[in-house]
């Protein structure tokens, strides 16, 4: 019996230690956003989707003119280019070649364009959607918050407390 007790008192502070007390009992109040679904599925998204096209859609347009414009010259080229003479031949495949070479530029230029406004337009959504979900886990005491987990149970996923904030524009 001594050597029972001896061992009892030896692994009572290690269990002790080990026992949370009351205040750490307490659950962990979890939360998850999808921020995929935000970034395609709020008002605020979808209105930057229309505000980028409609800035960007005389480019658009002015950079299809310009490919179609090349096809037709470049068609002609090759309709005519059995008659005509070496000097006229190369002239205009230069001439081709720096329309070629003025549309790419263009093209170039525009995809870069509209993926910095993209970017620009993403970043003031995501830091809008940042604050929301801060609010919520302020007014909703939530411990923690995770976005773009590999699993979730869908008891924690706030995302369309957040689509609701974000469309009713808070």
């Amino acid at each position: 019996m001594k050597g029972w007790l001896r061992i009892a008192s030896a692994f009572l502070p290690v269990a002790l230690a080990l026992a949370p007390p009351a205040a750490q009992a307490q659950e962990l109040k979890l939360g998850y956003v999808n921020s995929e679904r935000i970034l395609r599925d709020s008002a605020p998204a979808r209105a930057a989707a229309q505000k980028l096209e409609t800035e960007f859609a005389k480019r658009d347009r002015e950079l299809q003119d310009m490919g179609q414009k090349l096809k037709a010259a470049a068609e002609r080229f090759e309709k005519d280019a059995p008659v005509l003479a070496e000097a006229e031949r190369n002239k205009r495949q230069r001439e081709l070649a720096e329309m070629d070479r003025e549309l790419q530029r263009r093209q170039r230029e525009f995809r870069e364009d509209l993926n910095q406004r993209r970017n620009e337009e993403l970043q003031a959504l995501l830091d809008r959607a940042q604050r929301i979900v801060r609010q919520i886990a302020e007014q909703e005491k939530f411990d923690l918050i995770v976005q773009d987990a590999v699993f979730f149970s869908p008891r924690v996923d706030i995302t369309e407390k957040v689509l609701r904030a974000l469309n009713n524009g808070k």
